[in-house]
């Protein structure tokens, strides 16, 4: 099927969905997963084409799939894992969509629906949710992104063809890759050993010109070992906040980029300055590795249309993951004079 960012799509019925699924719940080792069945039957556009990914549990970096892509901002609720609240992106393997004519607005007839006479049914799916078979006393769940390692192959960093794609594919514009991957040779530049501060001084200088605002450099100034400042202002959905600079954040991360365990990374320095509603508390997430549900001792916050662009990790440059980011709350300010009506739907 050729897709590209903007095609508009139509998700197939429960039916063709379930037949086209192994006793897994899977199609090529990724998991259709129960959340994704509302969308059954109504039409989206693709945001992206998922040809590569990131992995995020294993930290091998870029990561290749085949016929997948991302629908608009289609994300998971959770509902079918036990309330799991990391919102990931979903993935749509081409089995479970079908193209839709631009001018009729009609289902085109030239994809032959999955055999009805295999699949699973829709309580074998729920079921796959858990693993069976485990000696673990806690359940042990399966989605995509416990799945996305095993569903992928490593993707070289030196393949450039992968921008080439994200190009073709219209993922991104010539002139925003043109932008990351200049960013991203002086940044490299800075790792080489030769000329450091010269090199930073580039890096910076170049950055500053092309996005806007200085590179993020350094990190935390704790030291590894002792303890970071625990923050709880009991932000609340629909209230707005003003992301801290980047300066003030690093006086609350320790020198490893963490602050009581929460990651901090040079891909949410873009966002400090800028004001943003908060979508909600997050205390519970599924563990990508173990698959374990995590119940945080402090909640973090999500904010509204805030996830990772993929502009600074090596490996992963110009993924279209967008992996929501979460925030600690001595990282933001209180935004006075602005309504929860403001805040957009996420």
């Amino acid at each position: 099927m050729k897709l590209n960012a903007g095609t508009l799509v139509e998700v197939r019925s429960h039916e063709e969905i379930l037949a086209s699924l192994d006793q897994d719940g899977c199609v090529d080792r990724m998991p259709f997963m129960p959340e994704m069945l509302k969308h059954c039957g109504k039409q989206y556009r693709v945001s992206a084409v998922a040809h590569k990914t990131c992995d995020s549990a294993h930290k091998t970096g870029g990561r290749k799939l085949e016929n997948a892509v991302h629908l608009e901002e289609l994300r998971c609720d959770g509902s079918a894992h036990a309330g799991c609240q990391a919102t990931c992106l979903f993935f749509w393997k081409t089995a479970w969509i079908k193209p839709v004519d631009s001018e009729t607005r009609t289902v085109s007839a030239n994809m032959r629906s999955p055999d009805s006479r295999t699949g699973i049914s829709e309580d074998q799916l729920l079921a796959a949710t858990v693993k069976a078979g485990t000696d673990s006393p806690e359940p042990i769940y399966s989605c995509q992104a416990t799945q996305l390692y095993n569903a992928t192959t490593l993707l070289p960093w030196w393949d450039v063809r992968q921008f080439w794609r994200d190009i073709r594919y219209g993922n991104v514009s010539i002139g925003r890759a043109a932008r990351v991957l200049t960013v991203a040779m002086f940044r490299w530049f800075t790792t080489i050993g030769i000329g450091y501060r010269i090199s930073v001084w580039m890096y910076n200088k170049v950055h500053t010109a092309l996005n806007g605002f200085p590179a993020p450099l350094g990190t935390g100034t704790i030291p590894l070992g002792q303890p970071t400042p625990p923050c709880d202002l009991g932000m609340r959905p629909g209230e707005w906040v003003r992301v801290k600079s980047h300066e003030e954040i690093k006086r609350t991360i320790n020198t490893g980029g963490k602050n009581r365990g929460m990651w901090y990374d040079h891909e949410m320095v873009k966002f400090s300055g800028n004001e943003y509603g908060v979508l909600r508390r997050v205390d519970t997430i599924i563990d990508e590795v173990s698959g374990k549900m995590l119940h945080m001792k402090q909640p973090c916050i999500v904010l509204d249309k805030v996830w990772c662009t993929a502009e600074y990790t090596n490996g992963r440059l110009m993924c279209r993951r967008a992996v929501t980011t979460y925030w600690r709350e001595n990282w933001l300010e209180r935004v006075e004079g602005k309504s929860k009506d403001q805040l957009r739907s996420g």
